[in-house]
């Protein structure tokens, strides 16, 4: 199915004026920001029956929740090992099951039906930039038996038949994975909570909150709002009123570019349909509008121009996949994200009545489906399995400080990875030159009539008797070879 990554106008959205908020109102549930998991606590919520009014300060999906690659897979940002370390299996075990809920809430939602044109389409596969078969083997099992995932290992062969690279190794194939078009699936989500009962309000930031008491109270520029319960869904544009949660976001940037068309020479390079990503976190891409290429660049904790990295993009490309020559750039977007110290995201209530859903760098789109889901019932019918989330407490990430120690290990990790990756390589061909010698040898010395003499079938060769007296001058092998 075509996809097209192009701006969603209003009206292609469900949205013919945007409409902010001018009067007071009475709610259920407020939620602060219409990204990807607000609206998804606003669509939830209003089909459970509640009244919900949605405030965004910009735009619906402006930031990062509207500029991202749409692959749709279980798990966290912090790697499964880790997790269970710091939770222990069984928890682990649920939070997964969670994250996999989180998936299929987007597949659901993303059907051809209520987002006309989303191009969903099946399968992921993470790709090592080293030779990790025993590390393979072992996560498998993992995946399988200790958390109910459908997975495949792919050997180094295969992984370079779908991707014509040397760069890549051994591949885990999610099948059940997915990818969308993530610039239509948030304002699809947001036509789709609207038809729900939901009320989204845009350019109507959130001057002071006043949390306590039964009934909060929101004000904005032109209007007040209560509510039983609100839902702070922002990232790390959430303003003054919210700036000690803000500061426990590392802000990061990364932004995607799009090439022009490249023909059949695409799919010659690069035959796996649906999303490619690597183990370190560098490399993000796949195939969109039939023969164009959509690439994530690397991260940065400061804010610059999306086109400032075609270049860094387009040299990526041509890294990895150097049949494609020198290919043309032909759009950047991109936008911030906030992550964690911990690696996980911020889920729960802070008190009464005040909720967070936050911290979605590097976690994917099904873990903001889940938090909007959690929370939507937790409300409505007191689920408390956002206490999963407890033992990932809100940390300050730094300040300025954190932003360049981010940078830092950034800058290290990709440095790290390059270096990992090139000495796999090189191990690789010194591999495969060693085999070329030894088969070179050998044939030389079946030329020679040296090599090793099988006898008869079923009789085993006797054994050489010990020579009484050793020869005085016995022939080297090598000079039987050059004879």
């Amino acid at each position: 199915m075509s996809e097209t990554f192009t701006s969603v106008s209003q009206e292609e959205a469900g949205f013919r004026d945007r409409v902010r908020l001018s009067f007071d109102l009475d709610a259920d549930i407020c939620v602060i920001g219409a990204g990807l998991a607000g609206l998804t606590v606003a669509l939830e919520a209003a089909r459970l029956g509640a009244s919900v009014a949605v405030l965004e300060g910009r735009q619906i999906g402006w930031n990062a929740s509207g500029n991202q690659l749409g692959t749709v897979m279980p798990g966290f940002a912090l790697p499964l090992a880790d997790l269970i370390e710091r939770i222990g299996l069984e928890d682990a075990r649920e939070l997964w099951t969670l994250s996999k809920e989180g998936a299929e809430f987007v597949r659901a939602a993303a059907s051809e039906e209520s987002m006309p044109g989303i191009g969903l389409r099946d399968g992921v596969l993470e790709v090592s930039n080293v030779d990790a078969g025993d590390r393979l083997i072992s996560r498998l099992q993992m995946l399988n038996e200790d958390f109910d995932t459908e997975v495949e290992g792919w050997q180094v062969d295969r992984v370079r038949e779908a991707l014509k690279t040397d760069h890549y190794f051994h591949g885990v194939y999610y099948p059940k994975a997915f990818q969308v078009d993530g610039r239509k699936y948030v304002h699809g989500l947001a036509a789709l909570a609207r038809r729900a009962g939901a009320r989204i309000f845009e350019d109507t930031p959130v001057v002071s909150i006043d949390h306590s008491g039964i009934r909060k109270r929101i004000v904005t520029p032109s209007a007040r709002l209560r509510a039983s319960h609100i839902v702070l869904a922002g990232n790390i544009h959430l303003g003054a009123p919210l700036k000690r949660l803000s500061e426990t976001l590392l802000p990061v940037w990364r932004y995607a570019g799009m090439t022009a068309p490249l023909g059949e020479r695409l799919h010659e390079v690069i035959a796996f349909k649906g999303s490619v990503m690597d183990s370190d976190g560098v490399d993000h891409f796949r195939v969109v509008d039939g023969d164009r290429l959509m690439w994530e660049s690397p991260e940065t904790t400061w804010a610059a121009r999306p086109q400032r990295f075609a270049g860094a993009v387009r040299r990526r490309i041509r890294t990895i996949f150097p049949e494609l020559g020198n290919v043309e750039i032909t759009d950047m977007f991109g936008g911030a994200t906030g992550q964690t110290v911990h690696g996980m995201p911020q889920i729960g209530q802070l008190r009464k009545g005040l909720w967070v859903a936050s911290g979605f760098g590097r976690q994917g789109m099904n873990t903001s489906a889940m938090a909007g889901q959690m929370i939507a019932r937790s409300i409505l019918w007191g689920d408390e399995r956002w206490k999963l989330f407890s033992p990932f407490e809100l940390v300050w990430a730094g300040g300025a400080t954190g932003r360049v120690a981010g940078q830092l290990v950034g800058i290290w990790g990709r440095a790290s990875s390059a270096a990992a990756g090139a000495l796999a390589r090189y191990r690789e061909r010194a591999r495969v030159k060693d085999r070329e010698r030894e088969a070179r040898l050998a044939e030389a010395n079946r030329a020679a009539g040296t090599g090793p003499r099988r006898g008869p079938p079923g009789v085993r060769p006797a054994r050489p008797p010990k020579p009484a007296v050793e020869a005085a001058e016995p022939v080297a092998h090598e000079d039987r070879v050059s004879q």
